[in-house]
């Protein structure tokens, strides 16, 4: 992995990986959703309101798969000292922000008929939004230190504190007394009807290769940037 570390070897590789990642997502991701929509039964307690489960799940697993992105990159640039991972962590922010306010909102839409309200102060649904915090007060601080200058190991360590939220949210439905339902995956054993989750398995893989395909665009672009800000500052010091 340290070779990837290398912007040019990286930008020769996310070149051509970022289109294949976000084709292959959009089209396995639409392929998911139109089944889960038109083919999949409704369920015999929910009825239809349970085919929001297709992007609800997906974007529940982004939320918390983004940030768990950004601890690992985070710990790598403190680690070794790397600046694509600084980047790479960055990079994963937006995207992961954007999933988690989907998950909060079809959640919120799905909890209106299922719950009888659009939100509970329960444990699963308050670290979330946690999360969702999180990441804006990450991005924030991530910019504050691009814009100012400061010591990027700031919001590396905001990244790797604020991965404590991730187990919280994972067991919330164990811990504590919950409307949201129990685990419905877990290792080795489902309990979805295999009916529901073949499409389910396939919209988290196609999620998971936009979220992909779009940090690695992001990355180009944070390191395109930066790129450009040294050239300009290099022509600056020779006219000077």
């Amino acid at each position: 992995m340290h070779g990837f570390a290398n912007p040019k070897r990286f930008l020769s590789l996310a070149r051509w990986l970022t289109p294949l990642l976000l084709a292959s997502g959009l089209i396995l991701s639409a392929a998911a959703l139109a089944w889960g929509l038109f083919v999949v039964p409704p369920d015999r307690l929910m009825g239809d309101t349970v085919r929001i489960l297709f992007l609800h799940v997906p974007t529940a697993w982004l939320g918390m798969g983004g940030w768990a992105a950004i601890a690992v990159a985070s710990g790598a640039f403190l680690v070794w000292r790397h600046p694509l991972a600084d980047l790479a962590a960055r990079a994963a922010a937006v995207p992961g922000m954007a999933f988690t306010a989907v998950c909060l909102a079809t959640g919120s839409i799905w909890g209106r008929p299922t719950w009888g309200t659009w939100w509970v102060w329960d444990g699963r649904l308050t670290s979330m939004l946690v999360l969702l915090f999180l990441y804006l007060g990450y991005i924030a601080l991530a910019q504050a230190v691009a814009r100012e200058g400061g010591s990027s190991r700031i919001p590396a360590i905001f990244g790797l504190v604020g991965a404590i939220n991730i187990p919280i949210i994972n067991r919330s439905v164990v811990w504590w007394n919950s409307l949201h339902q129990p685990p419905s995956i877990t290792a080795g054993n489902s309990a979805i009807d295999a009916e529901f989750l073949a499409p389910l398995l396939i919209a988290v893989a196609g999620f998971s290769l936009i979220f992909g395909g779009v940090v690695l665009a992001r990355m180009r672009a944070l390191l395109g940037d930066i790129q450009a800000d040294a050239r300009l500052r290099r022509r600056a010091s020779e006219t000077a």
